[in-house]
């Protein structure tokens, strides 16, 4: 039965909303805290304990008797503590607990709990403004994987390279505590301590502030849907975290709109709210927003965001949310009714890519044909589904896109999830032509919408990124297994492998230490694979300096359709000063004549071709300009970037316009 408690009837009355809150500075209540120099107060919301004591670990054993308040709320204090102190909360005289808001658990998420001096940090980053959408280019990163250390100080290292390169904003997959020794964030069960396994109590401060430094901001994804199967022990403490009103493929949801909720509200948005105060973050990635289920006012993701967005100040921040019924509500203002959050992935544009790139159309690719329609709607109406009918799932998806700007759809080709849906973990380059991946590449980095990257991407890892999670009890290895197994037999060409014995052999386990360790990137390959590297190093500063490109305006361009997997993107700029991007995903083409009106020059006159994915120096067979004396010639699986130039240009260009190999191209890098 749960336990009875009496709430507040308004949210936005409590005492801790942001109605009452938002002009005070924020600070975190809950967990140890120090209040003096070895003064520490301890709070912990525990509404279904009758006692709750501090019990410290190690030589100093004290215990402390915590004074319980009318809304469930345990607090004292205790003096003489160090920072460095271990103790967990026994609870009614029984068992002890790790507290819900540890900030390090040094021993893992079933450990004691160790105390924290948040103000120990001397930070470099007084001078950094925070982040905004727009312009930016995100990379996600495993921090366990992208090194072989795989941890935070291991990751600070690579950070100026990542600069160098062209990234400026870092999404880092979920660092939560989590059990056992590699996992991919998404089993977090202590939500306020960065896994142990990455580095010491101010490790990810460290990797934060170096990445300030050099111009990068980080935004961490977090999991605000469910917990973990193991080390959770929210429920010692409180019945009303969890709710049975809705389900997910995870069990039971968050409590986000019953009986106790506000307190668990509270724990949430607090979390967010901890990361930017006492980590200096500039966002989040929220996982699974539709799993977000909430049916009071304001909305918890609503709530989320104002006074994320409020404590941060000045600075901006920025929260990207994952949602695959594609909720446009997600990033509306709030005064339409929206939840004001910045961005959304978009698995559009993903699956259609996809769907180019290999060629099959099975599972939830279904609905997707790749073709060059598909990939200027998406350009220019930011999804595709917008309320139409969906077959995969039998009902209709998404919903009506208007003004909202290109930069809040984020695109890409690869994310955490999809290369871990492969059966093997394997990398698009390694289930699609490298010229056809050159082509989809560009347009990707070219297009008006933000780019994500996921690790080793930019380079062709050659290393896999599989699913992968460590478990000690036996039932969780064959549950986790098992869900894994079913998951991917929606796919007829993965289903066939569990089905066939001398293939299963070939089936990675998921929670073999061999799984992780081959996820891990080799950074040497930024070398081994400089072709593809310098590519996606070309294109990240065209992006970024080219102005007709980075003004990321997508009601500023037009596309046509030359052929079936076949298009051109105009960009319009001022006065004529255009940009011209032709992609081939298919055959050569030979238009002569082409009645395309998109393509005719503009009143500058000329078309100079400065970009092209057939450079030699990314691995392509040659340069061929695409303008001949009769018409326009195509070459397969290519992408071209051109601009418009004027008559007094001229002389500049005219040997590109009478040959059919262009000579030489102008480089955006040496």
């Amino acid at each position: 039965m749960m336990e009875s408690l009496s709430l507040t009837a308004d949210p936005l009355n409590h005492p801790n909303s942001w109605n009452n809150k938002r002009k005070r500075p924020w600070k975190l209540s809950l967990g140890a805290n120090f209040t003096a120099e070895k003064t520490v107060s301890f709070k912990v919301w525990a509404p279904k304990c009758k006692a709750v004591e501090v019990v410290l670990q190690g030589n100093d054993n004290r215990k402390q008797a915590l004074t319980k308040d009318e809304l469930g709320y345990f607090s004292g204090a205790m003096d003489n503590i160090e920072p460095g102190t271990l103790y967990k909360y026994q609870i009614d005289g029984k068992d002890s607990f790790p507290d819900p808001v540890s900030r390090y658990l040094p021993e893992g998420p079933h450990g004691p709990t160790m105390i924290v001096d948040p103000g120990h940090y001397q930070w470099h980053d007084q001078n950094w403004p925070g982040v905004n959408l727009k312009g930016q280019v995100i990379y996600e990163m495993h921090i366990g994987a992208f090194t072989p250390e795989g941890t935070f100080d291991a990751a600070a290292k690579e950070l100026e390279e990542l600069s160098y390169f062209g990234i400026t904003l870092i999404e880092v997959m979920p660092v939560a505590e989590f059990p056992g020794k590699w996992n991919q964030g998404y089993d977090g069960v202590s939500l306020y301590a960065p896994s142990h396994l990455y580095g010491d109590s101010e490790a990810f401060k460290r990797f934060v502030d170096k990445a300030h430094q050099l111009g990068i901001g980080v935004i961490l994804d977090v999991v605000y849907n469910h917990f973990g199967p193991d080390g959770n022990y929210t429920g010692m403490y409180s019945d009303y975290y969890l709710s049975n009103k809705y389900t997910t493929h995870w069990g039971d949801v968050i409590n986000f709109d019953g009986v106790g909720s506000r307190e668990v509200r509270e724990f949430f948005i607090n979390n967010a709210c901890y990361w930017i105060g006492e980590f200096h973050l500039d966002g989040f990635r929220l996982d699974s927003t539709q799993d977000f289920y909430d049916d009071s006012f304001p909305h918890i993701l609503a709530e989320l965001s104002q006074r994320t967005s409020e404590m941060a100040l000045p600075k901006s921040i920025v929260i990207i949310a994952e949602n695959e019924p594609q909720d446009i509500k997600l990033i509306r203002p709030r005064a339409e009714n929206g939840y004001e959050l910045d961005g959304v992935w978009n698995d559009d544009f993903h699956h259609a890519a996809i769907v180019s790139l290999k060629g099959r159309s099975e599972a939830y690719y279904t609905d997707y044909r790749g073709t060059g329609q598909e990939f200027i709607s998406l350009l220019k109406r930011g999804y595709l589904y917008q309320g139409q009918a969906y077959s995969w799932q039998k009902k209709s998806r998404g919903t009506i896109v208007t003004d909202e700007p290109a930069w809040s759809f984020v695109f890409y080709l690869q994310n955490h999830d999809q290369i871990s849906n492969e059966l093997r973990g394997e990398r698009i380059h390694l289930l699609t032509d490298m010229a056809r991946l050159r082509a989809m590449t560009a347009l990707l980095l070219l297009a008006p919408e933000t780019p994500l990257l996921f690790m080793g991407q930019e380079f062709a890892s050659s290393k896999p990124f599989m699913f992968f999670a460590d478990h000690t009890s036996e039932e969780l290895v064959k549950n986790v297994s098992e869900g894994r197994r079913k998951f991917l037999e929606q796919f007829p060409s993965h289903a066939s492998a569990y089905q066939s014995p001398e293939a299963q052999k070939f089936i990675p386990d998921v929670c073999a230490s061999i799984s992780f360790e081959n996820s891990k990137l080799d950074l040497s390959e930024r070398e081994k694979h400089r072709e593809i590297y310098r590519l996606h190093y070309d294109l990240l500063k065209i992006r970024r300096e080219d102005p007709i490109i980075a003004a990321q305006d997508r009601f500023n361009l037009d596309g046509a359709v030359l052929d079936t997997y076949s298009f051109l993107i105009r960009f319009f700029g001022k006065d004529g000063n255009d940009r011209l991007l032709l992609i081939n995903l298919g055959r050569d083409l030979d238009y002569s004549p082409l009645a395309e009106p998109l393509i005719a020059p503009s009143k500058k006159g000329f078309w100079e071709l400065i970009w092209s994915s057939d450079d030699p120096c990314y691995g392509g067979p040659g340069v061929l300009n695409p303008f001949q004396e009769k018409g326009m010639k195509l070459p397969a699986q290519s992408a071209i970037l051109l601009k418009s130039v004027s008559e007094e240009e001229k002389p500049l260009i005219e040997k590109h316009l009478k040959a059919d190999a262009a000579p030489h191209l102008n480089k955006v890098t040496g």
